[in-house]
């Protein structure tokens, strides 16, 4: 399973970022803090990062299994991420950087209780 999940891209300033994005297009807030954000725009996400952090990257949803078979054919290691996720980079063959990312049910930051 892979599906679109969010684009992601470099901010100088986070929390200006999120100023622009929710006054602008009323973005709505999902996570923030002060090294990255996460947005809903519309009927897509954007995650605002910091270079030094996290690499511009289009993120493909998918389950752990698909996650699993990725990290072992690229020999990566599964990143725990502070939201909950898990995942992993790769690059296509031009150099775009791919994030593979799980959500594990009700583990998340975007997990809604009860």
């Amino acid at each position: 399973m892979f599906e679109l999940d969010h684009v992601a891209i470099v901010v100088k300033d986070v929390a200006a970022g999120v100023k622009f994005y929710t006054e602008a297009f009323a973005a709505e807030v999902l996570y923030a803090d002060a090294t990255w954000a996460f947005l809903r725009l519309g009927q897509g996400k954007l995650a605002l990062v910091r270079a030094e952090q996290h690499p511009p990257h289009v993120a493909l949803r998918v389950d752990l299994p698909s996650l699993e078979a990725a990290a072992a054919k690229a020999g990566k290691r599964i990143d725990q991420h502070r939201d909950g996720t898990r995942g992993i980079y790769v690059e296509d063959p031009s150099g775009n950087v791919l994030e593979l990312i799980y959500y594990p049910p009700a583990a998340t930051a975007y997990s809604k209780p009860g």
